[in-house]
């Protein structure tokens, strides 16, 4: 699978915050389809629509990612 990659420093896990400032570490597909690196783990009551480079302090839409 290919993965989107930050337009910043080019790496591909990033994460999302819930309202409780929780964290949940996913990739993005090409096809811009947000995914949990774990499968147990679920997109449910966090916000996807800004995402938090892991590698840089880039955050932005899966709309902006490479």
């Amino acid at each position: 699978m290919r993965k989107k990659l930050c337009p910043q420093c080019q790496i591909h896990r990033f994460y999302l915050k819930n309202n409780e400032g929780e964290r949940l570490v996913v990739i993005v597909n090409q096809d811009k389809e947000i995914i949990p690196i774990h499968d147990h783990e679920s997109l449910e009551g966090f916000d996807t629509s800004i995402l938090y480079c892991l590698g840089c302090s880039w955050q932005g839409s899966v709309d902006r990612l490479h």
